[in-house]
């Protein structure tokens, strides 16, 4: 079906609508002549084409950033602040036509892509105050007329690569701080969802954003080498799979680079037998299938502790039947489709996979009508019981609507399990103790802890980012870390001297 898919679509491309770059304030159609095409997951249906940059086209996306630097580096601080805060008023003003964007190439239901909008937007309010995060710090008189302070300058010409699942919201994670510090940027967006990027971009420009400091390059592996290698690009922040995340920063960094990469997670809830079931249900269901599963902050795992396990089960599978699925353009729907049919058959094959291992299927995506009926990107919710850790349903990031549940004896037991595990993005426990609650927090190996809450991600003045396989680098993203990121620390000693105290002196400075 693929391969037939494939065929239509290059038949069909000359008469769709084509997705192209932004370069220096203006779209430019890309001469390299290749292309993909871009489905409503919905249907099946292509609905665009894409392009694919060429080499020359990325070097002129990385030059317009160039060129634009010393301008936008220049820009005063309250001017920078006021073009953010129409930036952001923009957003806020079309937030219905960026999300309907984002569930005609994603997938994921209205209500889901507002949220993401939403939590994009936080970000950008966050870069709003630029004039105070990017302050530096002033010591008077540490020696006779000496005076050291500090400040804190932009990179220059920064990228972000990023991935479908978000189209919106971790880009504006990237660009927000990056452009408010004073750098510019280059944005390579997935080719799955591309649209988004160009339409934030042209709202970028209306709202007085100078040419050239916002660029996006639509592309292949050759965009992401080429962001990654080039001389002219100082930082490379990116979020994807681990084996991308891992090759990014080992080239970016060789070439000189600053590199943040999130890489894969496999978050898991902690259940102890004192939890409610009820409200982990709830949280486990809303957490596993929202957004089908697409969301490095899903919770893949459930670690039951103890006779916790029996009546949390029923309760989950009680509440599978609510999880309407369908278009994502329907009020009705609670899950859309998933992205792609490749990676909705991907996310199937764990399912076989796990009854394979001896694990049992609970609920079995694959029986939902529109997985058999549809000609859109469907899989039905799953629940799979009875896992272990070698198991390649509980190894691998499924990255979809497939909930897997693994029994412990003891607390101690299951943190051990999380600990061990390859990832550790995030991670959440359930339970109406609060002495234990404190304690999974110290004794978790995990970058982001959730306390009853399953979906722990900070908001935008606090910082994301996890720990293990699931981050390369030293900073996490958005907030404090991400002003520091895309800034660098200078330091100066300043002293305006009386000539009549001026003499020779060849020792060290002293501050006395």
């Amino acid at each position: 079906m693929t391969q037939m898919k494939e065929s239509q679509a290059t038949e069909a491309q000359g008469a769709l609508p084509r997705v192209s770059h932004w370069i220096n304030g203006q779209i430019v159609p890309s001469t390299s002549g290749k292309s993909r095409p871009v489905y409503n997951p919905a249907t099946g249906q292509q609905t665009k084409t894409v392009d694919i940059a060429s080499v020359e086209e990325i070097e002129a996306a990385v030059a317009a950033a160039k060129a634009a630097f010393p301008m936008w580096r220049a820009t005063s601080l309250a001017k920078r602040a006021d073009i953010m805060f129409r930036i952001r008023n923009a957003f806020d003003t079309h937030r219905d036509e960026i999300g309907a964007i984002i569930t005609s190439e994603h997938g994921k239901v209205l209500s889901d892509s507002a949220g993401e909008l939403a939590r994009g937007i936080e970000n950008i309010e966050y870069a709003c105050g630029v004039p105070q995060l990017q302050k530096g710090e002033f010591s008077e008189q540490v020696s006779g007329g000496v005076d050291v302070y500090s400040i804190r300058q932009p990179l220059g010409v920064v990228a972000g690569i990023t991935p479908f699942n978000f189209p919106a919201m971790v880009p504006m994670w990237m660009f927000g701080n990056a452009i408010a510090t004073g750098n510019t940027f280059v944005l390579k967006p997935s080719t799955v969802d591309p649209s988004v990027s160009i339409y934030l971009a042209q709202l970028m420009k209306d709202a007085g954003l100078p040419d050239g400091v916002f660029n996006v390059i639509q592309g292949d592996r050759v965009a992401v080498a080429g962001l990654t290698e080039h001389p002219d690009i100082a930082a490379v922040s990116f979020v994807g799979s681990t084996p991308a995340a891992r090759r990014i920063y080992e080239t970016g960094t060789k070439a000189g680079k600053r590199v943040q990469a999130l890489g894969g997670a496999k978050n898991h809830m902690l259940v102890l037998p004192d939890a409610d079931i009820g409200l982990t249900a709830d949280a486990a269901v809303s957490a596993g299938y929202g957004s089908a599963g697409e969301r490095c902050m899903a919770i893949a795992t459930i670690v039951t502790v103890g006779d916790v396990h029996d009546p949390l089960i029923e309760a989950i599978k009680e509440r599978l039947p609510q999880v309407v699925i369908g278009d994502g353009t329907k009020p009705e729907s609670l899950m859309g489709p998933l992205v792609t049919e490749t990676h909705r058959d991907k996310v199937a094959s764990y399912i076989e996979a796990g009854a394979s291992d001896g694990a049992t299927i609970v609920a079995d995506g694959r029986e939902h009508p529109l997985y058999k009926e549809s000609d859109g990107f469907y899989l039905g919710v799953s629940l799979i019981d009875d896992v272990t850790p070698e198991m390649s349903c509980y190894k691998d990031e499924i990255f979809g609507p497939v909930l897997t549940v693994v029994r412990v004896d003891t607390y101690e037991e299951g943190v051990k399990l999380i600990n061990s595990h390859e990832f550790g993005n995030g991670t959440a426990i359930f339970t109406r103790d609060g002495g234990a609650a404190r304690q999974f927090q110290f004794d978790i190996d995990v970058g982001m802890v959730g306390v009853n809450v399953p979906i722990p991600v900070p908001v935008s003045y606090y910082s994301f980012g996890g720990w293990r396989a699931s981050l390369f680098g030293d900073s996490h993203m958005y907030g404090p870390e991400g002003v520091k990121f895309f800034t660098r620390g200078k330091v100066i000693t300043s002293r305006w001297p009386d000539p009549s105290t001026s003499e020779i002196n060849l020792g060290f400075p002293r501050t006395k």
